[in-house]
C-alpha cells in the first residue's frame, strides 16, 4: 500500500503531514516511511516461500541510512554491500556479519582484510585476480574466505544501459565461457572455501525473462561443476526486480518472480540468496520540496524552479529517470511545466513539459520513489549542502541524517601554511 496519501487535501507520510515536516525540518528533504519499508521487506518473503531457507540480504546501495537498515536488520535481513563503509554500516545496524555478501568489482586489499577480519559470510569474487589475493590474504590470517564466483551471463537485462550489469562488455564478473576452469583453479587454494556461484545482470528490470534465461545459464555452470568433482552449495541470485515509477505501470509482482526462481532453479540443491534493494526502498521514499519561483521564456511552459536539485537527486540528470511529481496540497488545478532546480547546469532538470498539479512559488511538492538511489547519491556540486533524511512511523518523526550545511563542507577543507 502506498504511504503517501492525501487526507483531507493535504499529503501525508503514514499519519504525518507533510508542511509539519516541512516546518520543522525544513526543505528539501528526504522522508521514508517505516511501514512501507516493512511491507515491501515482508512481501519479497513471502513472494520466496515456496523455497528452502532463502538468505535475504539487502543492497545497501539501494539506502545505506542507519535507520533504513536497521528496519530492515528487523526484518531479517542481511546485507549486500559493495565497499568498506556500507560493510561497516551494515554491522552498525546490527546486521550480522555472516549474514553480509561483499559484492563488487573492485574490493581493494583493505578491504578484502576488512571482510576477513569481520567475518563476513561470503565474498562474491568478480574476477581470478581478486580470487587470488583473497585466497592468500586469508591464509595469512589463519582462515578460509568463504566465497561465490560472480559470472556474467551475457544476458541483456532490457534496462537502462548505465544499470545493465549482465552483457559481454559490462565490468562485473567472470565471462560464463571461463566460469568452469576459473571456478576449479579458485577451489584448489587454501585460504579459499568456494561454495557457489552468483549472477546480477542490472537493476530496475520490467520483465522476468532475462532473470530466467541467466538462471538457466547458472544452472548449466552448477551442473557442470559438479560434474568435474567440484563443489557448489550456493547461488547467489543477485536484485533487479523493478518498481512502478509512473502511476499507472505495472511490475512483476514478488510472487511472479518467486514462482520463477522455483521452477528456474529446479533440481539445483543449493541455498539461494538474493539481494533486493530497490524493490524494497523504492517507493517507500520521496522528496519532499518547496518552489522557489516560476519563469517564463519565451511562449512555452514556464520553468517550476525547486529548491531541490540534481545534486539531491541525481536520476533524472543521469539516467533522463522519470519521478512522478505533485503538489502537497493540490487545489484541483493543473499546468504544463518545465520543473527544474537552482544548480547551474541545464542538466538539472526533472522534467520538461510535465503535466503537473498548479504550482506557485512557496507551494511544497514532492518526487515520489524517491527512496531508492536518491540521498545516497547525493553530492555538493555547486558548493550545496546535503538534505537531511526522516523517518516516519505512524503519527511520528525523526530526523535520521542531520543536513549538512554548506559551512561543515568547507569546514573541512584547509589551505595549506604555503598559501597562507
Amino acid at each position: 500500500m502506498d504511504q503517501f496519501q492525501l487526507r483531507d487535501g493535504v499529503l501525508h507520510a503514514e499519519g504525518v503531514p507533510l508542511p509539519d515536516i516541512a516546518d520543522a525540518v525544513g526543505t528539501p528533504v528526504y522522508l521514508y516511511s517505516r511501514a512501507a519499508l516493512t511491507a515491501q521487506a515482508r512481501a519479497f518473503r513471502e513472494g520466496l516461500a515456496g523455497l528452502d531457507n532463502p538468505h535475504l540480504a539487502f543492497a545497501v546501495k539501494a539506502n545505506p541510512n542507519l535507520a533504513v537498515l536497521r528496519v530492515l536488520q528487523r526484518e531479517g535481513f542481511g546485507a549486500d554491500v559493495v565497499s568498506g563503509g556500507e560493510m561497516t554500516r551494515a554491522l552498525a545496524a546490527g546486521m550480522a556479519a555472516e549474514d553480509i555478501v561483499f559484492s563488487g568489482v573492485g574490493k581493494t586489499h583493505a578491504e578484502l582484510l576488512q571482510g576477513i577480519e569481520a567475518g563476513i559470510g561470503q565474498f562474491n569474487i568478480e574476477s581470478e585476480e581478486e580470487g587470488y589475493e583473497l585466497a592468500l590474504l586469508a591464509e595469512r590470517h589463519g582462515k578460509r574466505a568463504a566465497c561465490a564466483l560472480r559470472v556474467n551471463p551475457d544476458v541483456d537485462a532490457r534496462t537502462h544501459e548505465k544499470i545493465s550489469t549482465g552483457k559481454r562488455e559490462n565490468k562485473f564478473g567472470v565471462p560464463i565461457d571461463r566460469a568452469a576452469s576459473i571456478y576449479a583453479a579458485l577451489s584448489a587454494q587454501p585460504g579459499l572455501d568456494m561454495r557457489g556461484v552468483a549472477v546480477h545482470i542490472g537493476s530496475q528490470l520490467a520483465e522476468l525473462e532475462p532473470l530466467e534465461g541467466a538462471f538457466a545459464k547458472l544452472g548449466a555452470l552448477i551442473a557442470e561443476l559438479r560434474g568435474a568433482g567440484l563443489s557448489v552449495s550456493h547461488a547467489d541470485l543477485g536484485g533487479g526486480l523493478g518498481v512502478p515509477y509512473k502511476a499507472g505501470e505495472v511490475f512483476p509482482s514478488a510472487a511472479e518472480y518467486g514462482a520463477m526462481v522455483v521452477r528456474a532453479t529446479k533440481g539445483w540443491d543449493v541455498r539461494l540468496m538474493f539481494e533486493p534493494g530497490r524493490y524494497i526502498c523504492g517507493n517507500a521514499g520521496v522528496l519532499l520540496t518547496r518552489v522557489i519561483r516560476s519563469k517564463r521564456s519565451g511562449n512555452g511552459p514556464p520553468f517550476v524552479i525547486v529548491d531541490a536539485a540534481m545534486n539531491d537527486l541525481a536520476r533524472p540528470a543521469m539516467y533522463g529517470a522519470w519521478h512522478d511529481f505533485d503538489a502537497v496540497e493540490p487545489t484541483g488545478e493543473h499546468m504544463t511545466a518545465h520543473i527544474v532546480g537552482p544548480i547551474c547546469e541545464t542538466g538539472d532538470t526533472f522534467a520538461m513539459d510535465r503535466e503537473t498539479d498548479a504550482l506557485s512559488a512557496g507551494d511544497l511538492a514532492v518526487f515520489r520513489t524517491a527512496g531508492a538511489y536518491g540521498a545516497t547519491m547525493a553530492s555538493s556540486y555547486n558548493s550545496r549542502g546535503f538534505v537531511p533524511e526522516v523517518l516516519v512511523d505512524g503519527d511520528r518523526f525523526a530526523v535520521v541524517a542531520e543536513r549538512i550545511a554548506p559551512q561543515a563542507i568547507l569546514d573541512a577543507e584547509h589551505v595549506p601554511d604555503w598559501l597562507a
